[in-house]
């Protein structure tokens, strides 16, 4: 019963919050609610705009899949773990997450993001009798409330100008902030949200603190955690800042997502435990995205609209894919994990035929990861390069080559991409089985091929159909 209710619940909220999420993306004006408080400068304000409806959306559809997967998946925990704190856990955890890209007060919005990084913590130590779970719960602990003060500085920063904490005031403050507060805003910025993304060098929590928690929870962490940075990045870049910045801001976060694209995919390639190599390619999906977000800033300086829109719409698109696709790959870990009690690569092997349902939707993860046509990876990498090759009309030569370079290294990530799924997918599920384990294996249940399958489903439709997509989005990057 307390399966049965914790998940239909989670799965109910996640179809409220995909009907919600379409309903702010096609409304013509914002939709408030605010409620007033006793304590000082908190206001429990939301705000469902565009861009915080297309995060709702994202959340709710990984929400949706992880919910229903987890009614089979937690039966490895029978005996062990409570399934009621664990679903209730569960569903805390996705209604603080929507909240976060609701709120429209800073103070609360910090209220909400320690409710959801003290939630992740508990999740990433559900397993807390194992020595390595609980170093990993308290690494991720630590680098998450790192970045927290540096989120919070950036808040006072605006506070201080504006006298206060209303999201409002930040975007039509009195007067704009001066220059150098603005690049110290900048900075704060990234470190605080770039240290939840696993931007280069803030990943190191990423591959010890996702491979501990359980799968479902990975696949959430991994496939929507992270993006609330991204959604905070967008948020005070574009909107606080009203969208005036140097150059250089642009080309640092460029700089970052091509070394995170890089590093994290050659980390990834040298892994055998598998949700290990899937956290490091959380790593390199990141800094897709950043690139994509880094391009479109810097056309945004130059009055280049039109290729700014298009770059900030490509780090957008990669957001919801890689949301889709990492969140299906780590479901698809956590049923191997299922069948045959193992992370590690090198045991498992011939899996295919004992597992045929698994190890399709486990291929359409990789081919999409691995941005081959006609899935989902492919289109939005593709608009990445797209943005990053019209560098031609951009006026400095500096730029006009440091683009093309940075799309140069895409294509070398996305050739390493290919390399390790390849031998992800083939040493776990073709050949002759290597261990026991892995001759007995047997298919998951039916309520976790549904979860991965929805996922696989969404993987094909977001790649053949970018045409219903990319007029949704639109509505986010106009503003």
């Amino acid at each position: 019963l307390q399966n049965i209710f914790a998940h239909g619940c989670a799965a109910a909220a996640g179809v409220a919050g995909l009907v919600l999420g379409v309903a702010g993306l096609l409304s013509t004006a914002p939709l408030t609610l605010s409620l007033a408080s006793n304590i000082p400068q908190l206001t429990f304000a939301l705000r469902l705009d565009p861009l915080a409806a297309f995060f709702v959306l994202t959340i709710s559809l990984v929400g949706l899949a992880a919910s229903v997967y987890a009614y089979g998946y937690v039966e490895e925990f029978s005996g062990r773990v409570s399934v009621g704190l664990l679903g209730s856990l569960l569903n805390g955890f996705l209604l603080s997450m929507t909240l976060v890209v609701l709120a429209d007060n800073g103070f609360f919005f910090l209220i909400l993001w320690e409710v959801m990084s003290l939630l992740s913590y508990v999740l990433v130590v559900t397993e807390h009798e194992k020595p390595g779970v609980r170093e990993a719960g308290l690494f991720y602990l630590i680098m998450t409330h790192v970045g927290t003060a540096f989120i919070i500085l950036t808040f006072l920063i605006f506070f201080q100008e504006t006298g206060s904490f209303s999201f409002e005031a930040f975007r039509h403050p009195d007067q704009q902030l001066p220059e150098g507060l603005r690049s110290v805003a900048f900075f704060t910025a990234l470190i605080g949200f770039g240290a939840k993304a696993g931007i280069v060098p803030l990943h190191v929590w990423l591959p010890y603190a996702h491979p501990a928690a359980p799968s479902h929870i990975s696949a959430l962490m991994s496939g929507v955690m992270i993006k609330t940075a991204i959604y905070g990045l967008i948020r005070v870049y574009f909107d606080f800042m009203g969208g005036v910045f140097p150059w250089w801001w642009g080309f640092t976060l460029l700089v970052l997502g091509t070394v995170s694209a890089l590093l994290g995919v050659m980390y990834a390639l040298m892994e055998h435990d598998l949700k290990s190599l899937l956290a490091f390619h959380s790593v390199e999906n990141i800094g897709i995205i950043l690139l994509g977000i880094g391009a479109g800033m810097i056309f945004h300086t130059y009055g280049l609209h039109e290729l700014a829109a298009l770059g900030l719409l490509a780090g957008l698109y990669h957001t919801i894919n890689h949301a889709a696709f990492k969140a299906l790959l780590f479901l698809g870990a956590g049923a191997l994990q299922f069948a045959t009690h193992t992370r590690h690569i090198e045991e498992y092997g011939g899996l295919l035929r004992r597992m045929p349902w698994t190890g399709a939707f486990f291929l359409i993860g990789a081919v999409s990861i691995a941005a081959l046509p006609p899935t989902n990876g492919f289109v939005s990498e593709w608009l990445v390069f797209q943005s990053l090759f019209l560098s031609f009309q951009l006026p400095t030569l500096f730029l006009k080559l440091m683009l093309p370079i940075a799309a140069a290294m895409l294509a070398l990530t996305g050739a390493l991409a290919l390399a390790c799924f390849a031998k992800a997918f083939g040493i776990s599920f073709l050949a002759q089985p290597r261990s026991t384990q892995a001759r007995h294996a047997k298919e998951v249940p039916r309520s976790m091929l549904a979860g991965m399958g929805f996922l696989a489903g969404l993987c094909v439709v977001l790649g053949l159909a970018p045409m219903l997509v990319v007029p949704l989005l639109d509505r986010v990057t106009a503003p």
